[in-house]
């Protein structure tokens, strides 16, 4: 080594696994300032000077720092801090947890929150009678678990003025009983007819829900992040402020991608908006490089875009194939003048239609303006069909799993599987197609739809069962299971690369930024059964431990 002052950190004592495929595994990271100036064995351990802070790893696995390729940080902190239902699955707990929420606060106008699953209602659809008998003085507006659905009381159906003769807006679908009035679940779009009443969120309390989930991410390994909506939709109020009062004050530890929201009501004479926001989004560790496209729904609620018409209960065919929310041909010209400005385009695509429209604008914008570094990525991925499998490594267009979804549970099996079809059921999340066609996997969360642990979900990547499903429940899908290392690849370097950050981060390698994460052991050394209780001892962002002593 020519550069011998000493470091600041040394890790050492491995196992680490750098990331690297021409050398895997180390035992020994030294770190000056906010980089890694070494990475080997013994000969490392020569940087350890006095004022050196040694970190025995002792037999612990170092990797690199996760990062969450699609994630919703701020929601899911305020979430937390209001009436939070994500840590049940019952009638039951809900009914207690919201009582328990509203006596503890009289003094709010409303009462929100939301992570209930669908699963615990029948048909997934919760009625407002429920809500009326624990809250019957004051409006209640919860979402569910996907964010693509609002479980409302009757005081809130009175306040927005919805009843029998409301129409569906033509972005979602009021459920109704037998004789047309509304029974208290808004799907998509029709939340918004009374979420555009709630009271809106204030800076500090953005800041708030901003710091509450950053230090929940860093516990979890994460250093950074791509936030998948900047701007105002679905009663979300932009959180740019917020994360920019921390990267100015340097409160933001995390790196963070910021993609901005694509009004899908107007067209592109929002790009000189987008363009400016991009400037002034971007400083210290926010990025705001990004436009995210939502092209769809999500199966479960029958909104998400496909091929082909759904189920119904009784297996027959049905008019509904979904919603692509964005006309596929202008979908190609939004994409095309994006590209050519130099975003990336993040598109929400569940269905194999929404898919094919997405992969088709990224094919344009590649016509049109020639192959250019802007890594478009697709994220969900539910259903694709084979024919589109091959086009995400001919395209450039990475795969954004979130692989936790990939696993029977009730909304899979009750909820999701009865109204694809057999044949289309088996073509979900496709993470070994997609991996051995050669396309790019990054992962991610969509916390707070489900758990932001990336462990959590690299489990079910490699078992495609949940970490915490019963013994004997079946494998999902088998033939689309990939291994460890390409799974913690996905939350890493994969990620990296999606986040534009793979040319100082993702990897362990020397003149990287030192974001670290330190498990407390290592998994490749057990059965993949038991990838799932692996956690997180420390976390560090620029050599410095956002987590852990």
């Amino acid at each position: 080594m020519s550069d011998t002052a000493p470091a600041d950190l040394v890790l050492t004592n491995g196992p680490v696994h750098t990331g690297s495929p021409a050398r895997s595994r180390a035992t020994t990271v030294a770190v000056r300032g906010e980089r890694i100036v070494a990475v080997g064995h013994d000969e490392v351990r020569e940087l350890i000077g006095p004022r050196t802070e040694v970190v025995d790893l002792a037999g612990k696995l170092l990797i690199p720092g996760f990062q969450d390729a699609h994630a919703h940080p701020v929601g899911g902190g305020l979430e937390l801090g209001q009436c939070d239902l994500s840590g049940a699955t019952t009638l039951a707990a809900y009914r207690e947890l919201i009582d328990a929420y509203a006596r503890r606060n009289p003094e709010l106008e409303w009462i929100t929150g939301g992570g209930w699953s669908m699963e615990a209602f029948p048909g997934g659809l919760p009625v407002a009678a429920e809500l009326d008998a624990l809250v019957p003085d004051r409006p209640v507006y919860l979402v569910n678990r996907d964010h693509h659905g609002a479980w409302v009381n009757s005081p809130a159906l009175r306040r927005a003025g919805i009843d029998a003769r409301t129409s569906d807006p033509a972005d979602g679908r009021i459920e109704r009983d037998a004789a047309g009035c509304p029974t208290g679940m808004l799907q998509e779009g029709a939340a918004n007819l009374v979420g555009r009443l709630l009271p809106a969120t204030t800076r500090e309390e953005r800041i708030t829900g901003l710091l509450r989930a950053q230090e929940l991410l860093h516990s979890l390994g994460i250093t950074a992040w791509q936030d998948a909506l900047l701007g105002s939709h679905a009663n979300l109020t932009d959180p740019t402020d917020a994360y920019l009062a921390c990267a100015d004050d340097g409160r933001l530890t995390a790196r963070v991608v910021g993609a901005l929201w694509w009004d899908r009501a107007r067209g592109t004479e929002q790009i000189e908006e987008l363009l400016a926001r991009r400037t002034t989004g971007t400083r210290g560790r926010l990025r705001s490089t990004t436009v995210k496209i939502m092209q769809d729904g999500v199966a479960e609620n029958g909104t998400a875009a496909l091929l082909g018409p759904y189920l119904d209960g009784c297996g027959c065919r049905t008019d509904n194939s979904g919603i692509s929310f964005v006309e596929p041909q202008d979908l190609k010209t939004y994409v095309t003048a994006l590209d050519a400005h130099g975003f990336q385009v993040h598109f929400h695509a569940l269905g194999d239609r929404a898919v094919r429209e997405a992969l088709d604008a990224v094919e344009a914008a590649r016509q049109a303006n020639g192959r250019s570094d802007t890594r478009p990525h697709l994220a969900h991925l539910q259903v694709v069909h084979p024919d589109d499998i091959g086009r995400f490594r001919a395209l450039g267009a990475s795969a954004n799993i979130q692989p936790l979804w990939a696993a029977h549970e009730p909304q899979m099996d009750e909820l999701t599987i009865p109204f694809l079809g057999e044949e289309r059921a088996a073509l979900q999340y496709p993470f070994g197609a997609l991996l051995r066609s050669g396309a790019t996997l990054a992962a991610g969360s969509d916390w707070p739809v489900s758990s932001p642990d990336p462990l959590q979900g690299i489990h079910v990547a490699v078992n495609r069962v949940a970490p915490d499903a019963p013994a004997g429940t079946p494998v999902f899908l088998p033939g689309e299971r990939i291994g460890l290392l390409d799974a913690l690849t996905a939350y890493t370097a994969g990620s990296a690369y999606v986040n534009g950050l793979d040319a100082e981060t993702g990897t362990i390698t020397a003149g990287f930024l030192a974001d670290l994460v330190v498990l407390d052991r290592d998994p490749f050394a057990g059965a993949a059964e038991e990838i799932g209780e692996t956690k997180v001892e420390q976390t560090f962002v620029g050599g410095q431990r956002v987590f852990g002593d």
